[in-house]
């Protein structure tokens, strides 16, 4: 494989006019041929775990569920851990790296990003990669997005139409935009 791709994986700048940029676009666009047909028509569970698990190059665990329509751009730096549960429409551009711990919880729409741009204008058109790091047992909520370079800790609950920017202490949940801390949780013992 291209060096293009560990230099996406490891925050460097990678710009269209870099050898092997054309193979990433492509590589991108395979990926969206494969979501394409996830999303076209039903498919029985076994059949959405199995066309996942070509997006992301690896097997997927009988216990993650995933709900159509998928959208993402790059698959091969997505790990997902078992029990987790994908609601509909969401969108992981993971070519920087997303790993979802066991049992996540993401609501529908929810956006992952890894993928920024750089700031000088003379250059937007080039990219870098910051990986997203999902504890245990997060639960994100519906429509909230998560920025790249943020992890969030074990147990947090990410609300409704937030824009996390920054790490997620475990056991917080945090919502707005930016999202902000507005509880500590406890965790319950019986």
């Amino acid at each position: 494989m291209n060096e293009i791709f560990a230099r996406d994986l490891n925050g460097e700048i990678v710009s269209p006019s870099d050898q092997g940029y054309d193979e990433l676009i492509n590589s991108i666009w395979d990926t969206m041929k494969t979501a394409a047909e996830l999303n076209n028509g039903y498919h029985t569970p076994d059949e959405v775990r199995r066309i996942l698990g070509e997006i992301i190059g690896q097997e997927v665990d009988e216990s993650v569920t995933l709900l159509p329509p998928f959208y993402v751009d790059y698959g091969k730096h997505i790990k997902i851990g078992k029990g987790c549960f994908i609601q509909q429409c969401c969108t992981f551009f993971g070519r920087g790296g997303i790993t979802l711990g066991e049992h996540v919880l993401i609501g529908p729409k929810v956006n992952i990003i890894t993928i920024n741009h750089d700031s000088d204008p003379e250059n937007r058109s080039a990219t870098y990669g910051r990986p997203v790091v999902i504890e245990d047992k997060v639960w994100i909520g519906i429509n909230a997005t998560i920025l790249p370079g943020v992890r969030v800790g074990y147990g947090a609950i990410i609300g409704a139409n937030s824009v996390v920017t920054k790490d997620v202490p475990p056991m917080t949940v945090v919502a707005g935009n930016p999202a902000r801390i507005i509880k500590e949780l406890k965790k319950e013992i019986s």
